[in-house]
């Protein structure tokens, strides 16, 4: 199969997870409005990640940062998540997908006091670093797995 059937396929399979779930996509970024507000999604997102088997590598809150530095910024804070098993099969076939990996996930406030939760759609890192057939059904795993863990941090 080639790279650009398995992208509309992964494409495809994401966009039917995404159906009843307000959210949009930019390039790859699927991005999901939270009922909750940003501290109680990361709250959330961290005690799903982490019951899912996940391991939180980092968590940069970027508000804080910005704080530190004395500039506003709204809230806005990633944490950097994953496990071997899930990006190993897509570093095999192609190491530059290793900049995109582990997982990465964007909690931030927007101008109307909206909460929002981003983060990368695993078919778009698969089409920008040319992985294909060997490594779909890690993608699809992802996929599934990100759909399922920020679906159930952003619904009351």
């Amino acid at each position: 199969m080639r790279v650009s059937a398995l992208v509309k396929i992964l494409a495809l399979v994401a966009a039917i997870c995404l159906w009843e779930t307000q959210a949009m996509a930019v390039d790859g970024l699927i991005t999901i409005k939270s009922s909750f507000g940003p501290e109680e999604t990361m709250k959330r997102l961290e005690a799903e990640v982490t019951a899912k088997g996940l391991t939180i590598f980092a968590h940069v809150d970027h508000a804080a940062a910005a704080a530190a530095a004395g500039l506003p910024l709204r809230p806005t804070d990633l944490i950097i998540f994953g496990n071997a098993r899930g990006g190993t099969p897509l570093m095999q076939q192609s190491q530059t997908s290793g900049i995109d990996l582990p997982l990465k996930a964007l909690v931030w406030q927007d101008e109307q006091g909206a909460t929002w939760l981003s983060y990368n759609d695993p078919a778009y890192l698969a089409g920008r670093h040319g992985i294909g057939e060997p490594a779909k059904a890690a993608i699809v795993a992802m996929t599934a797995a990100l759909h399922a863990i920020t679906t159930k941090v952003t619904a009351p």
